[in-house]
């Protein structure tokens, strides 16, 4: 179990973030996942398919200003960059080019909701146009520090699901997560059932006013050997 080293709770005062994040808090049991990231003052974190930046704002306030964050998106992604967090750089850029984070500089790396993206393909957009799988995480195992952390937090496809079904129902069956972080030198030393709810089957599209927001959801710890 994650001890926390930092006051998580002090990161959720209200100040000038946006007003609808402190929306999602509880929703997404923030405090908790945040605990459970391990990030700390000082720290260097990529914030993977940041989107609003809901998180970014966390991270930002956790690492201060001796620490950094970057905030990446995929060009078809929303963003947030507004010149506020003085300690966030952007990074647009699909999942597979993080060529802007030079080699074994973050302590932890997060993607959080997002990695079932990789086998979807926005309307409009060429089939990998987010980014080749195995070059995403040969990319973030580049950037990630010798013991550092990959945090990984998706909505769970039924056991056994190919990765195909990710652009179909925003879903992976986490041993393919798993396995390709593994294939990248990580291991996985702890998850949490934090936001697990047996009685999501997987069928069902994460968007589906049957079964938004209450998805069996696996979050995984893995360290870069």
């Amino acid at each position: 179990v994650s001890v926390a080293r930092f006051d998580y709770a002090s990161v959720f005062g209200q100040d000038d973030r946006p007003a609808a994040d402190y929306e999602q808090y509880d929703i997404r049991k923030s405090k908790d996942v945040l605990t459970f990231t391990g990030i700390l003052p000082g720290m260097t974190v990529l914030d993977l398919e940041a989107a609003g930046g809901t998180y970014t704002e966390l991270f930002s306030r956790v690492v201060g200003d001796s620490g950094k964050v970057y905030m990446q998106n995929p060009p078809a992604v929303s963003k947030r960059v507004d010149g506020r967090l003085a300690n966030v750089t952007p990074v647009r850029a699909p999942f597979d080019d993080l060529s802007a984070i030079p080699d074994g500089s973050v302590d932890v790396a997060t993607w959080l909701l997002g990695p079932h993206e990789l086998w979807y393909t926005p309307e409009g957009a060429e089939p990998g146009a987010l980014g080749d799988p195995d070059k995403a995480f040969a990319e973030i195992a580049r950037v990630t520090k010798p013991g550092g952390q990959f945090i990984v937090l998706d909505h769970m496809a039924p056991v056994g699901a190919p990765a195909t079904p990710g652009g179909e129902t925003h879903r992976i069956d986490k041993a393919i997560i798993i396995s390709m972080a593994e294939a990248n030198g990580f291991t996985l030393p702890e998850e949490s059932d934090l936001l697990a709810n047996a009685e999501d089957d997987g069928s069902l599209n994460v968007f589906d006013p049957a079964i938004r927001r209450k998805t069996n959801r696996f979050l995984l710890k893995f360290t870069k050997g």
